[in-house]
């Protein structure tokens, strides 16, 4: 049997052709899925739930500003848990179904009404005297923060959106 020397400028490897994989088709190549179906599904519950639990207990540190744990500290802290919780649950599943614009901007409004209520909660708010022009301002600075954290997700999250998707929604890569 006789085989050829390798030399450069000959035939390619056999393997990958740049060539082939150059031209466009309709096949979408995405990277390989480490996990099987059934991580995907326990994660796509325990993600939010988990998230939900961190910004509850954050919310309730934050209302009670190092004093003592109350009830009603422990009722905010498991209803923020579990309204964040179902709202981000939502959004992770609704979110694919819309168009990119969209998207963004229902994942930058609930994280700017997030970071809105826990700044409320920081205890700022209870540190005005009487409920005069200082906790007014409070108020202002609270919503006028939020829109800059919304303003910021929705930037990020178009951008990323736009250069992964098309116009309807489907990714491209």
């Amino acid at each position: 049997m006789a085989q050829a020397a390798p030399a450069s400028g000959g035939m390619s490897r056999p393997g990958r052709t740049p060539e082939v994989e150059r031209r466009s088709s309709d096949i979408v190549r995405r990277t390989p899925d480490v996990f099987d179906a059934r991580t995907h599904r326990i994660a796509r519950l325990a993600v939010p739930v988990v998230l939900g639990l961190v910004y509850g207990y954050w919310v309730a540190a934050n209302n009670r500003s190092g004093g003592g744990i109350t009830g009603w500290n422990l009722v905010l802290g498991f209803a923020s848990a579990v309204v964040f919780a179902v709202l981000c649950a939502a959004l992770l599943m609704l979110g694919p179904r819309m168009r990119r614009e969209v998207h963004a901007l229902l994942w930058s409004a609930f994280v700017g009404c997030a970071f809105g209520f826990l700044y409320s909660q920081s205890g700022s708010f209870m540190s005005t005297q009487g409920a005069g022009q200082g906790a007014h301002d409070d108020v202002v600075r609270s919503v006028l923060m939020s829109l800059l954290v919304s303003a910021i997700t929705f930037a990020v999250f178009f951008y990323r959106y736009y250069t992964r998707e098309d116009a309807s929604g489907r990714r491209i890569r």
